[in-house]
């Protein structure tokens, strides 16, 4: 797979590389080709992953600023949204809802009611990750906290490392971390892409209740209980009787705080339709209580050993990306000819929204799950003219598609969970196409149906 994935990353420099010394008859369009070589080499460079996503951020942003092929603001836009400053404030809680303990006590708890038979634990499982889902705004620390603890649950049902039934709880919470948490704001690098895209390029502002009430009832529940379904009939097994565990000891002040510090923010996301502060601000906030002395959980001078930042830059190259992309009106390109392919038009809003829901599923699997808003962000405002939809239908149309995964190279934290837990690429690949032959032919159209009660086609 490595040496693959370094074949195609040539590739992707080879292509790149000729598309940006192209010799081109005008000013307008050696400028058009040099934004889309930049744009080969990111997106084409995130989908290999053959590099670190971090280091083709920035080597992103380094070209595009030598090269000055748009202006400095447009390729560094990302860093002034909201939405970058969640990912800081993100990045920043999970390590302190790991550090507090409070993670391991949330889990623990709610996993010991559910150890009888394997479809209680699989439902544990499931509920266990949706919570977290919740209070930890970062798709990787979620799984590389619940790997260790879902080992331990295993380990007391009598279920080994290699197993039908070990492999399939694992799944459930790998599943469940990244498409569940599709339909929760904070919770997914892609839903922060998103909600970039549509402040930086459009002036819209998606707020956390809004975007739950959208895509938590179906993609979120209705997803979660047919995952657990599936994994159930793909991966059935015995679990034994457990054994006595002893009972947690009383939450300790560091952990208290964090509790406070995480509802804080929950409340104020949930009540953004009131006070109006952005989900960004927020968790920004948040993040600096985790660091105060005294207050917070973790120590200000040991935040460069324990918060990992290369999320962040990571995010703001991909909005960078989408900006630039925007910036040199690619998107009337793919806009001329999308229409009329897909057959789309006003009034057709069933048809729109299925084939929107295809192009951007299948844009997922070109661009990884993280690149796939920032690549169709600027194709949202023509869409919503030819569709006659408001822009903002559009673009929350673009998370069914980026959370309907066909495979588990699309979302990088699978597969860092995948290895963290020692499941082959093979068990994860039995789970994800039928979970989207299924999401397509039974969630979809459920998800038209209640959009169209909440009136997103009006």
């Amino acid at each position: 797979m490595h040496r693959v994935s370094q074949a195609l990353a040539f590739i992707v420099l080879a292509c790149a590389t000729a598309l940006f010394l192209w010799p081109a008859a005008d000013p307008a369009q050696a400028t058009t080709l040099k934004v889309l070589a930049l744009a080969v080499f990111a997106i084409g460079l995130w989908a290999t992953a053959a590099v670190p996503e971090y280091l083709v951020a920035l080597a992103f942003l380094f070209l595009a600023a030598v090269t000055a092929v748009v202006p400095n603001e447009v390729v560094f836009s990302g860093f002034t949204t909201s939405t970058l400053w969640l990912v800081f404030g993100g990045l920043i809680m999970a390590e302190a809802v790991r550090a507090s303990g409070l993670g391991i006590r949330l889990a623990s708890r709610l996993l010991g009611a559910f150890s009888g038979t394997y479809r209680r634990a699989l439902i544990g499982t499931m509920l266990v990750t949706t919570v977290l889902c919740f209070v930890m705004p970062a798709t990787v620390g979620r799984i590389l906290l619940m790997v260790p603890i879902l080992m331990a649950f295993c380990d007391r049902l009598g279920l080994k490392p290699g197993s039908k039934g070990f492999n399939g709880i694992m799944l459930v919470m790998l599943v469940g971390s990244f498409q569940v948490g599709a339909a929760i704001l904070p919770a997914n690098i892609p839903n922060l892409v998103l909600a970039g895209s549509a402040e930086s390029m459009y002036g819209v502002q998606i707020l956390y209740l809004e975007y739950l009430k959208l895509h938590f009832p179906v993609q979120g529940l209705a997803k979660a209980v047919m995952t657990v379904l599936l994994v159930e009939w793909l991966f059935r097994d015995q679990v034994s009787p457990p054994p006595a565990v002893a009972p947690l000891p009383p939450m300790s002040a560091t952990e208290w705080r964090m509790a406070v510090i995480l509802g804080s923010a929950l409340a104020l996301w949930a009540t953004d339709f009131l006070h109006h502060i952005r989900p960004g601000w927020i968790g920004m906030g948040a993040g600096v209580a985790c660091l105060l002395p005294r207050v917070g959980i973790i120590d200000v001078h040991a935040m460069n050993d324990r918060v990992k930042l290369s999320g962040f830059f990571y995010i703001g190259a991909v909005l960078g990306v989408a900006a630039m992309i925007d910036s040199a009106k690619l998107s009337t390109v793919v806009g001329a000819w999308l229409p009329s392919l897909l057959g789309l038009s006003a009034g057709a809003d069933y048809w729109n929204f299925q084939m929107l829901s295809v192009v951007a599923t299948l844009t997922s699997m070109i661009a990884t799950s993280p690149g796939q808003p920032a690549l169709l962000g600027p194709l949202a405002g023509d869409l919503a003219a030819i569709t006659g939809w408001d822009v903002k239908t559009v673009l929350m149309l673009y998370g069914i598609g980026f959370s309907t995964i066909l495979l588990p190279y699309q979302v990088p934290p699978v597969i860092v969970g995948l290895y963290a837990a020692g499941i082959p690429l093979r068990e994860a690949a039995r789970v994800f196409p039928v979970q989207a032959l299924l999401t397509l032919l039974l969630l979809w159209p459920l998800n038209f149906v209640w959009w169209w009660l909440l009136g997103y086609f009006a």
